[in-house]
Formats: structure tokens, sequence, C-alpha cells
């Protein structure tokens, strides 16, 4: 049985100076362009960083202990989505103070047991005006998996035809590097014997927040600016595992995975300016 009684992080703040290294780190992962001065949608995943000790780590490279990690037993994390609204762009040379609150814990029962779900809101301020608000949806669930997990297919993923569509195949050189940049030690996404018969995945895991960034780079290269959007991770998505980014300029974006013939698995709901 999941128990938070009594679990109420307080609140914290960081300030940081957005420099432009971890930036051009990320447009050279995804071979995308970047002007150096304002930050993308979501890149401010690179900045902000928590770097414990080493010897803090639990065992699935998450530190065992956090303000925000719910204090329950054999605890294990998966992102669930999130949104995101932007009044004005987070800029390279900015000094920007994040202030981090959980507004929400819920218990809910899913299909393999009971899950708990973590919001983790995120409020950016540069001198002292808010200029964007991020919400993080976190997913735990407690025990060992029930079940050898499934097969994973690679086979080729039908571009559905929309205006912006794009393949993309993640191997494991490419998640670590996005591990690196965001300084994520999360064990599904380098380790596979741990992500395989410990976590139950069938494969090392493609970061979600990964795939979010895949699909506002659909707008962004279209030449438009995301002002708001909504994210939902659905299933995993496994390295070597061919998927398929598509968008319209209405604002519906989607990770379509071959495996997985009955929806995305994930989607985007964003307002473009």
């Amino acid at each position: 049985m999941i128990d938070i009684q009594g679990w109420s992080p307080d609140p914290q703040e960081t300030t940081e100076i957005l420099q432009p290294g971890p930036a051009h780190g990320l447009a050279g992962l995804l071979g995308a362009p970047f002007d150096g001065e304002e930050l993308p949608p979501l890149w401010q995943w690179l900045y902000f960083l928590e770097r414990p000790p080493q010897d803090v780590l639990g065992p699935d490279g998450h530190p065992a202990e956090g303000r925000f990690l719910p204090p329950i037993p054999n605890r294990r994390r998966m992102f669930a989505g999130g949104r995101f609204l932007q009044r004005e762009p987070l800029r390279v040379g900015d000094t920007v103070t994040r202030r981090d609150e959980m507004v929400a814990a819920n218990i809910k029962q899913g299909r393999t047991g009971e899950l708990l779900f973590v919001t983790v809101r995120q409020t950016f301020l540069r001198d002292g005006q808010k200029i964007a608000v991020e919400e993080q949806d976190l997913m735990y669930r407690c025990g060992a998996p029930d079940s050898a997990p499934p097969e994973p297919s690679y086979k080729e993923p039908v571009l559905n035809k929309t205006p912006w569509r794009t393949t993309f195949i993640a191997d494991p050189v490419l998640l670590f590097r996005f591990s690196a940049l965001t300084y994520n030690a999360h064990r599904i996404h380098y380790d596979e014997d741990y992500a395989t018969n410990v976590e139950g995945h069938s494969g090392l895991v493609v970061h979600a927040p990964l795939l979010a960034i895949l699909l506002l780079e659909l707008p962004r290269l279209a030449g438009h600016k995301v002002t708001e959007f909504s994210f939902r991770a659905r299933r995993p998505v496994y390295a070597g595992q061919p998927v398929a980014v598509v968008g319209h300029p209405d604002g519906e974006l989607a990770v379509i995975g071959a495996a997985y013939a009955s929806g995305p698995v994930s989607a985007l709901t964003a307002t473009f300016s």
C-alpha cells in the first residue's frame, strides 16, 4: 500500500545564469538550429540541475531521498506528462530564479496496482517577474514488475499524411548523451539489464522529455513559437524502435510508435504564435 500521509515538502528556489553551453549541446544532439539567444520551450530542462553526491543515490540512479521524491519503498518513477505556459522566452545570459513546489499528490488504482501521481510546479522569474510556468506530472509505483516485459517491435511506423512529419530512432549513444545533458542518472535510460530485469521494460527507455522536445521541434522548424502546451506520455518508447513524429499547424502533435497500433505513445497539444 502506498502511504504518503504527512508528506508535504516545502517549496525551494534556485537561481542560475543561463549559459550557452548546454543549449548548444542539445542543438548538436538534435541536429537542430539554435541562434544562441532565446531558449526554445523545454530547453530549460538543461538548467537548474541537481547534482547529488554519488553516495546518496538509490538503486535506480535517482537520489534515495529528495524534497519532491515520495517516501515510498521500492519506488519506480516515470514521467507522465505536463503543461507549460510562456509569457516571455528565457534567454542565454539571463539570471533566472526557478521556484519549485508540489501542487498535487494523488493515489490511483492502475491495471497493475496502486499508482502515485505527483505534480510539481516550476515558476520561472526574471527580475522578480514571472515569465514562464511549467508543471510536471510524475508517476510512481511500488514493488517488482508483475510479469516479463513484452517483446518490442522494430517495424517501420506508417507516416500519416500530416504537414509536419519525420521519423526518429533513439540508440543507446543518443540516450546517454541526453542523460548527460540533463544530469539524469535513471538507469532505465542506459542500463538495459536493469531496465528489463528490474523495472520490467522491453529495453532502454527513451526519455519522455526528449520526446516532448522532439514534438516541439516540429512547429519551431516551421517558423512558429509555442506559447503554451500540454503533454501526455501514454506508453514507453524503447531504443531501436522507430517512431514517427507528426503534427498539424492546428496544434495537434503526436509520437506514433510502430509497436502500438492502437494510437500514439505520446501526444502534445500546443498553442502557436
